[in-house]
């Protein structure tokens, strides 16, 4: 339940970061607004580990260098984001991401990429991830 409800939390400030940035990008540009909602974001990250006072920075050794760079693909999720929203509209946008993250996962799932346990996909999967397309081109239309 309590994953449920960060995720729940998640999608919903995704939606928000990315209004926010949309109309951010309208007066300083794209890659600004990436900049600034990184630059923000780590200041926000950074006061809550301080105010925690987590001490697993020791371990950062221990993470492949390849997963290190993971934040830098904040800005091109701010960058596709902020475009997608001009081109066509928060609604699309956000189903469109939705799928594209579930396709993915999909394959990582299936496939046991980057050290997850492989999962099995059968028939309810493909359904499933046929019938949120399939709601996609109809809010396109």
């Amino acid at each position: 339940m309590r994953g449920s409800l960060f995720a729940f939390l998640g999608g919903a400030f995704i939606t928000l970061q990315g209004v926010a940035n949309s109309h951010i990008s309208q007066d300083i540009g794209t890659w600004q607004t990436a900049t600034i909602t990184q630059l923000t974001g780590f200041i926000g990250a950074l006061l809550v580990l301080v105010f925690v006072r987590d001490r697993n920075w020791r371990k950062v050794k221990q993470v492949k260098p390849l997963y290190l760079i993971g934040g830098s693909f904040g800005a091109l999720v701010i960058f596709s984001n902020v475009t997608a929203f001009h081109k066509i509209g928060v609604t699309l946008t956000i189903a469109s991401l939705l799928i594209a993250q579930l396709c993915l996962t999909f394959l990582i799932d299936s496939n046991g990429w980057f050290g997850v346990v492989k999962q099995k996909m059968s028939l309810p999967q493909f359904i499933g991830i046929g019938m949120m397309i399939a709601g996609v081109v109809i809010l396109k239309f």
